[in-house]
């Protein structure tokens, strides 16, 4: 019986593995084109739709000068778009979202989550940072610094300089003098 067991199980095996040999995966036979390779399928003659004009793949802008502020090692002095009210009011918006929790609103270093940390938080209105080309803040932005870690995930390139932007505004705002506010009534 155990013999005839056996028999019937190599039998079947057997079996198996002819039906199996028969089988054709149809999926593994059918024409798979590689992306913007020469084709028939469409009218242009290409395999796939071409590329929408203007779009950026994900991490083309990654390291450029507009996402870091830097061109090679050297900060950027000028903003690489017109300052209009419009993006100075996106920046304030931006920074007091994701800056004024440590920073403060006014750019000042004093907030209630800066008062509990560890390391100091820098006040905008120091004699360095306001010498500091403005490529200085996008970088930090995009990088970090310091206890700060990076917020590019965070912060679009365009919203980096808007707060970049706003932060220089913060700047004068703060160190403004009775006779810069009489020449600005001037212009009027």
């Amino acid at each position: 019986m155990s013999r005839f067991l056996s028999l019937m199980g190599a039998g079947s095996l057997a079996v198996g593995m002819l039906y199996l040999s028969g089988c054709r995966q149809q999926m593994a036979d059918q024409p798979a084109p590689r992306p913007l390779e020469d084709s028939a399928w469409f009218k242009d003659g290409g395999s796939s739709r071409g590329l929408i004009a203007g779009t950026v793949a994900r991490g083309q802008l990654a390291g450029s000068v507009f996402a870091t502020g830097k061109a090679g090692v050297t900060e950027i002095a000028e903003v690489p778009m017109p300052v209009t009210k419009d993006l100075l009011e996106r920046g304030r918006q931006r920074f007091n979202i994701n800056c004024a929790v440590c920073h403060g609103q006014a750019g000042d270093g004093q907030s209630v989550v800066a008062k509990r940390m560890l390391v100091a938080v820098p006040s905008y209105h120091t004699p360095k940072l306001r010498t500091a080309p403005i490529g200085h803040f996008v970088n930090v932005i995009a990088n970090g610094y310091g206890s700060m870690y990076s917020y590019a995930a965070r912060v679009t390139p365009a919203d980096r300089w808007a707060i970049a932007a706003y932060i220089r505004a913060l700047q004068l705002s703060q160190g403004a003098t009775s006779a810069d506010v009489a020449a600005a009534q001037a212009l009027k």
